[in-house]
């Protein structure tokens, strides 16, 4: 058995939920933000067996998707903020980090 933890923006949490049930996978979602842009995630844990994870990192691929957005970088910490002026930035967002753990020992009650 392993343990799936995959996060994934905000906007594809209700899509990738909706498709793990589906398919017959129970997940938790928790709430989480990234550190990078400091924007909402949500952090799924997923339990399942060996034989079923390429499955659910197939569910996870086809729901969570790249995409481009325009974000306007904080001030630098050190230095003139006043001669600072920020300019949006495209960067890539979305897609999915996942990770996946050994279980050691599963129970439910």
């Amino acid at each position: 058995m392993k343990l799936l933890i995959a996060v994934i923006q905000d906007k594809d949490s209700s899509r990738l939920s909706n498709a793990l049930i589906k398919e017959g996978f129970r997940a938790t979602k928790l709430a989480s933000t990234g550190g990078f842009l400091r924007a909402g995630n949500t952090t799924f844990l997923i339990g399942v067996e060996d034989e079923r994870i390429q499955q659910v990192l197939d569910v996870i691929r086809s729901n969570c998707k790249i995409r481009d957005q325009l974000v306007t970088p904080v001030s630098p910490v050190s230095g003139a903020a006043d001669s600072y002026i920020p300019f949006p930035v495209e960067v890539q967002v979305g897609g999915a980090a996942v990770f996946v753990m050994p279980v050691e020992r599963f129970e439910h009650f």
